[in-house]
């Protein structure tokens, strides 16, 4: 099995809402605001080959949307999906299976594309993941979280027919007390790759877990959005249950450093992985390097 990293781009959101009950003052020491109060976000993305398999792991915000949109989240960098692609040989016809750790737009707005007046998928001969818990609490947002879930970057899934859900049921409820982890469907996943389910950020999220070159690495996707979120308190605004959050970053911490995890990032600007280390203030990052320096 080989990683390799996949840059999509960079944007901006509001450095209040990535930091929730943080003062500015101790926050911006780590990822500088701009006069808008807006902060630099990577949309870092993971491509597993494996056997046969070409898996990708997110896939950024895309470019289907009108510039209204994107005026709200000036987007900028040089990388894309499509080169990120080709600098390690891959073109997205190649891809084919694309796991959406949830839907939100800047995990999932690269699935569809839009070709004249019609959306179709953007990975034509991939199998989309998702489970059914998730799908359905997108599909029916409620109003707090609806302005994150777009319908053409869902519901167009479905209708390609290429949608395929993870089945919720067979996960090992025993494995944590405060998070669930599972097996993906055998004709996906190997041995070397586990699911972990978590529920605060939003329901049903999806963090893949891979053993790889002798070490476990889990994608955070939003659970840890960047290595700035790792001491408790700095959990987003956006989170849906953020005490549920609270709950599932000490579990998750706790294990991670014990074993020696690695943790990638998806929207850390500057870091890509790190390991953690035991400080007098609790669990705070430790080395940090990149997916290739492995």
């Amino acid at each position: 099995m080989n990683l390799y990293t996949i840059n999509t781009g960079n944007f901006k959101l509001d450095g209040g809402a990535m930091f929730g009950v943080v003062p500015k003052s101790i926050w911006n020491k780590i990822n500088p605001a701009d006069e808008n109060n807006l902060c630099d976000w990577a949309m870092r993305c993971l491509l597993i080959e494996d056997g046969n398999r070409l898996i990708l792991v997110d896939n950024g915000i895309g470019d289907k949307q009108d510039q209204k949109f994107f005026s709200h989240y000036y987007l900028h960098g040089d990388a894309t999906l499509d080169s990120s692609l080709g600098l390690h040989g891959f073109h997205r016809d190649d891809i084919t299976d694309v796991f959406l750790t949830h839907l939100h737009f800047d995990h999932c707005g690269g699935s569809i594309s839009r070709v004249g007046d019609k959306l179709v998928p953007a990975f034509k001969n991939a199998t989309y993941w998702s489970n059914q818990k998730h799908w359905e609490w997108a599909v029916y947002p409620n109003d707090r979280e609806k302005a994150s879930f777009l319908k053409e970057n869902i519901l167009p899934i479905q209708e390609s027919g290429q949608l395929q859900f993870i089945n919720y049921p067979s996960i090992n409820k025993s494995a944590s007390p405060d998070q669930e982890i599972g097996r993906l469907p055998s004709e996906l996943f190997t041995e070397n790759i586990s699911i972990r389910f978590v529920d605060g950020h939003t329901e049903a999220m999806m963090l893949p877990q891979f053993q790889y070159k002798g070490r476990t690495i889990v994608y955070m996707a939003d659970l840890l959005p960047s290595a700035g979120h790792i001491p408790m308190p700095y959990i987003m605004a956006y989170d849906m249950f953020p005490l549920t959050t609270l709950k599932e970053k000490k579990s998750f911490l706790t294990e991670a450093a014990s074993n020696n995890y690695i943790l990638f990032f998806e929207h850390d600007p500057l870091i890509e992985c790190c390991e953690l280390t035991q400080t007098e203030k609790g669990i705070r990052p430790g080395r940090t390097f990149k997916l290739e320096e492995l």
